[in-house]
Protein backbone atom coordinates (compact mmCIF):
# COMPACT_ATOMS: atom_id res chain seq x y z
CA UNK A 1 0.00 0.00 0.00
CA UNK A 2 1.60 3.31 -0.66
CA UNK A 3 1.98 5.87 1.69
CA UNK A 4 0.11 9.45 1.11
CA UNK A 5 1.66 12.18 0.20
CA UNK A 6 0.44 13.96 3.50
CA UNK A 7 2.47 11.00 5.48
CA UNK A 8 5.45 11.43 3.01
CA UNK A 9 5.79 15.04 3.45
CA UNK A 10 5.11 15.18 7.44
CA UNK A 11 8.44 13.25 7.33
CA UNK A 12 9.68 15.25 4.80
CA UNK A 13 9.63 18.03 6.80
CA UNK A 14 10.56 16.06 10.00
CA UNK A 15 13.63 15.27 9.22
CA UNK A 16 14.51 18.65 7.68
CA UNK A 17 14.22 20.02 11.04
CA UNK A 18 16.46 18.07 12.36
CA UNK A 19 19.50 18.73 9.84
CA UNK A 20 18.25 22.55 9.58
CA UNK A 21 20.55 22.43 13.31
CA UNK A 22 23.70 21.22 12.18
CA UNK A 23 25.98 21.66 8.33
CA UNK A 24 26.77 18.49 6.79
CA UNK A 25 29.80 16.83 8.24
CA UNK A 26 32.81 16.52 5.85
CA UNK A 27 33.20 13.11 4.21
CA UNK A 28 36.51 10.76 4.63
CA UNK A 29 37.00 8.13 2.40
CA UNK A 30 37.72 4.76 3.79
CA UNK A 31 39.94 2.00 2.22
CA UNK A 32 38.57 -1.58 1.52
CA UNK A 33 39.19 -4.73 -0.13
CA UNK A 34 36.15 -6.64 -1.78
CA UNK A 35 37.07 -10.43 -0.47
CA UNK A 36 34.85 -13.06 -2.20
CA UNK A 37 36.89 -16.11 -2.11
CA UNK A 38 37.20 -16.12 -5.47
CA UNK A 39 34.24 -14.49 -7.90
CA UNK A 40 33.70 -11.43 -8.78
CA UNK A 41 31.27 -9.29 -6.62
CA UNK A 42 28.23 -7.73 -8.49
CA UNK A 43 27.91 -3.40 -8.56
CA UNK A 44 24.71 -2.32 -8.31
CA UNK A 45 23.73 1.48 -8.96
CA UNK A 46 21.58 1.61 -5.76
CA UNK A 47 22.07 -0.16 -2.34
CA UNK A 48 19.47 -2.90 -2.99
CA UNK A 49 20.36 -6.86 -4.57
CA UNK A 50 17.38 -6.12 -7.34
CA UNK A 51 18.93 -3.04 -8.79
CA UNK A 52 20.58 -2.87 -11.86
CA UNK A 53 23.75 -4.84 -12.82
CA UNK A 54 26.31 -2.07 -13.86
CA UNK A 55 29.87 -3.63 -13.21
CA UNK A 56 31.89 -6.63 -11.60
CA UNK A 57 35.28 -5.83 -9.65
CA UNK A 58 37.48 -8.48 -8.80
CA UNK A 59 38.64 -10.35 -5.33
CA UNK A 60 41.17 -8.41 -3.78
CA UNK A 61 40.56 -5.45 -5.14
CA UNK A 62 41.40 -2.28 -3.41
CA UNK A 63 38.77 0.00 -3.20
CA UNK A 64 37.98 4.01 -1.49
CA UNK A 65 34.88 3.81 -0.13
CA UNK A 66 32.84 7.24 0.21
CA UNK A 67 30.07 6.39 2.41
CA UNK A 68 27.66 3.65 3.48
CA UNK A 69 24.03 3.14 3.89
CA UNK A 70 21.63 0.56 4.67
CA UNK A 71 19.88 -1.32 2.54
CA UNK A 72 18.85 -5.65 1.74
CA UNK A 73 20.81 -7.96 4.64
CA UNK A 74 23.57 -9.90 2.91
CA UNK A 75 25.81 -12.68 3.93
CA UNK A 76 29.46 -12.73 2.48
CA UNK A 77 33.00 -13.70 3.67
CA UNK A 78 33.14 -11.01 5.94
CA UNK A 79 29.48 -11.44 8.08
CA UNK A 80 25.85 -11.10 7.63
CA UNK A 81 25.44 -7.27 7.28
CA UNK A 82 22.96 -4.50 6.10
CA UNK A 83 25.57 -2.17 5.10
CA UNK A 84 26.19 -1.28 1.09
CA UNK A 85 29.12 0.88 0.25
CA UNK A 86 29.27 3.53 -2.20
CA UNK A 87 32.78 3.47 -4.74
CA UNK A 88 32.79 6.56 -7.21
CA UNK A 89 35.62 4.46 -9.31
CA UNK A 90 33.21 1.54 -9.60
CA UNK A 91 30.08 3.96 -10.03
CA UNK A 92 27.96 1.76 -7.71
CA UNK A 93 27.34 0.26 -4.20
CA UNK A 94 28.89 -3.36 -3.27
CA UNK A 95 27.27 -5.46 0.03
CA UNK A 96 29.55 -5.04 3.26
CA UNK A 97 29.35 -8.40 3.07
CA UNK A 98 32.11 -9.00 0.90
CA UNK A 99 34.36 -5.58 1.54
CA UNK A 100 36.85 -5.55 4.29
CA UNK A 101 37.88 -2.76 6.04
CA UNK A 102 40.19 -2.23 9.42
CA UNK A 103 37.80 -2.30 12.59
CA UNK A 104 39.53 1.06 13.94
CA UNK A 105 37.28 2.93 10.13
CA UNK A 106 34.45 3.73 9.17
CA UNK A 107 32.78 5.18 6.38
CA UNK A 108 30.73 8.42 6.58
CA UNK A 109 26.94 7.66 5.96
CA UNK A 110 25.67 8.67 2.67
CA UNK A 111 24.27 11.87 2.30
CA UNK A 112 26.45 14.70 2.88
CA UNK A 113 27.19 15.71 -0.34
CA UNK A 114 28.78 11.81 -1.71
CA UNK A 115 26.25 12.16 -4.13
CA UNK A 116 23.54 9.12 -3.06
CA UNK A 117 21.39 6.96 -5.31
CA UNK A 118 17.65 5.16 -4.47
CA UNK A 119 15.25 2.66 -6.11
CA UNK A 120 11.83 1.77 -5.44
CA UNK A 121 11.00 -1.09 -3.21
CA UNK A 122 10.58 -4.60 -4.69
CA UNK A 123 12.38 -5.67 -8.01
CA UNK A 124 13.91 -1.67 -8.41
CA UNK A 125 11.04 -0.55 -11.19
CA UNK A 126 12.66 2.96 -10.80
CA UNK A 127 15.98 3.84 -9.72
CA UNK A 128 17.55 7.41 -9.69
CA UNK A 129 21.31 9.07 -8.87
CA UNK A 130 20.99 12.20 -7.35
CA UNK A 131 24.29 14.13 -8.74
CA UNK A 132 25.57 16.67 -5.51
CA UNK A 133 28.72 18.43 -8.01
CA UNK A 134 25.84 19.51 -10.43
CA UNK A 135 22.59 19.19 -8.75
CA UNK A 136 20.43 16.64 -10.63
CA UNK A 137 18.57 13.29 -11.01
CA UNK A 138 19.35 11.05 -13.32
CA UNK A 139 16.11 8.86 -13.80
CA UNK A 140 15.89 5.21 -14.51
CA UNK A 141 12.72 3.25 -15.80
CA UNK A 142 13.18 -0.20 -15.07
CA UNK A 143 10.49 -2.08 -15.98
CA UNK A 144 7.54 -2.51 -18.57
CA UNK A 145 4.86 -2.21 -16.70
CA UNK A 146 2.82 0.90 -17.76
CA UNK A 147 3.90 3.18 -14.79
CA UNK A 148 6.54 5.96 -14.92
CA UNK A 149 9.53 5.71 -12.77
CA UNK A 150 9.33 9.19 -10.47
CA UNK A 151 11.83 10.81 -7.87
CA UNK A 152 9.57 12.60 -5.56
CA UNK A 153 11.58 15.70 -3.48
CA UNK A 154 11.46 18.33 -0.78
CA UNK A 155 14.65 20.84 -1.11
CA UNK A 156 15.64 23.10 1.68
CA UNK A 157 12.95 25.02 3.57
CA UNK A 158 10.43 22.13 2.39
CA UNK A 159 9.48 23.32 -0.87
CA UNK A 160 7.42 20.53 -2.13
CA UNK A 161 6.73 17.16 -3.28
CA UNK A 162 8.53 18.28 -6.50
CA UNK A 163 8.69 15.18 -8.96
CA UNK A 164 11.61 13.86 -11.34
CA UNK A 165 9.91 11.87 -14.00
CA UNK A 166 11.18 9.47 -16.63
CA UNK A 167 7.86 8.56 -19.03
CA UNK A 168 10.03 7.55 -21.75
CA UNK A 169 9.62 3.86 -20.98
CA UNK A 170 11.63 0.77 -20.05
CA UNK A 171 15.10 0.58 -20.42
CA UNK A 172 15.63 4.38 -20.29
CA UNK A 173 17.06 7.25 -18.19
CA UNK A 174 16.80 10.94 -18.08
CA UNK A 175 18.09 13.37 -16.77
CA UNK A 176 16.06 16.17 -14.44
CA UNK A 177 18.06 19.11 -13.50
CA UNK A 178 17.38 20.23 -9.54
CA UNK A 179 17.45 23.69 -8.18
CA UNK A 180 19.20 23.57 -5.27
CA UNK A 181 22.38 25.47 -4.18
CA UNK A 182 25.68 24.60 -2.59
CA UNK A 183 25.02 23.63 1.08
CA UNK A 184 21.26 22.29 0.95
CA UNK A 185 19.80 19.95 1.59
CA UNK A 186 17.20 17.33 -0.88
CA UNK A 187 14.92 14.53 0.87
CA UNK A 188 14.15 12.27 -1.75
CA UNK A 189 12.60 9.00 -2.48
CA UNK A 190 11.69 7.07 -5.70
CA UNK A 191 8.35 5.76 -6.64
CA UNK A 192 6.39 4.24 -9.87
CA UNK A 193 3.10 5.95 -10.69
CA UNK A 194 1.21 6.81 -13.52
CA UNK A 195 2.34 10.06 -15.85
CA UNK A 196 -0.77 11.46 -16.53
CA UNK A 197 -2.03 11.86 -13.24
CA UNK A 198 -2.06 15.70 -11.96
CA UNK A 199 -1.91 14.45 -8.25
CA UNK A 200 0.18 11.02 -8.57
CA UNK A 201 -0.55 8.10 -6.49
CA UNK A 202 2.59 7.15 -5.27
CA UNK A 203 3.34 3.30 -5.52
CA UNK A 204 6.20 1.40 -4.31
CA UNK A 205 8.22 3.96 -3.08
CA UNK A 206 11.65 2.61 -1.73
CA UNK A 207 13.51 4.44 1.32
CA UNK A 208 14.17 8.19 1.78
CA UNK A 209 17.45 9.75 1.79
CA UNK A 210 18.47 13.36 2.22
CA UNK A 211 21.78 14.54 0.69
CA UNK A 212 23.29 18.09 0.19
CA UNK A 213 24.25 20.40 -2.86
CA UNK A 214 28.22 20.16 -2.80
Amino acid sequence: MARSPIRIAAAALAAAAALALAAPPAAAAVDGTVETGGEALTVRRAASTSSTDVGEVANGTAVSIDCRTTGPEVSGPVGTTTRWDYVPELEGYVSGAYVRIADSQTAPDCGVGTGSARCSSGSCAGEAVFDSADPRFVVYDQAADGRSAVVTYWLDGGAGPQYAWNSEGNGTDVERPVEVASGEWIHYRVCVANYSDSDPDLESCGPAITDYAA
